[in-house]
């Protein structure tokens, strides 16, 4: 879907920048043609500075979006939703990332809570990150226990993983 969308904006790469950001911040817009998080406007001008390009662009890739049935109704629907990663040293929560061989396999997020789940270790968020949005994906999962060395491993051995951390 993220190539299909980025198609219809495909002789505008400023444009695309700013639906890339729009999607991985959760941005909506408005029926006004506002960019939008939850009921609060995010200035274009904002928006524009964050990707540098011209608050134009901003402004024309939202008309854009308003003219077109399937991105208005993407647009208007997507929220984003808070992350504990970014909290994990203030709450004393550990993160645990997950670097896959083949981000589009089926399972990934089951097997690894399952051997989560076995360890006796509760997980409080899971974050999958989308394979068409970046181009290393990893799962992370957050936690307000400590990790077990052998949980780890047992982790690392999994086939489809690359790579682990822990933060």
């Amino acid at each position: 879907m993220f190539d299909e969308i980025m198609e219809k904006f495909e002789g505008s790469p400023s444009q695309q920048d700013v639906i890339r950001l729009l999607l991985e911040r959760g941005f909506s817009v408005s029926d006004e043609g506002r960019v939008v998080s939850g009921g609060i406007e995010i200035p274009n001008t904002g928006i524009a500075r964050e990707i540098d390009v011209d608050r134009r662009v901003v402004d024309s890739t939202t008309d854009a979006i308003l003219d077109d049935p399937e991105l208005r109704r993407i647009f208007q629907n997507i929220s984003q939703v808070p992350s504990l990663m970014d909290l994990a040293p203030v709450l004393d929560l550990t993160v645990l990332s997950i670097e896959v061989d083949d981000p589009d396999a089926e399972g990934i997020v089951a097997a690894v809570s399952g051997c989560v789940a076995d360890r006796g270790v509760t997980i409080r968020q899971t974050i999958s990150e989308d394979p068409e949005f970046t181009d290393e994906p990893r799962l992370y999962l957050v936690t307000d226990q400590d990790i077990p060395g052998s949980l780890i491993t047992e982790l690392r051995d999994l086939s489809f993983v690359r790579k682990i951390e822990l933060q």
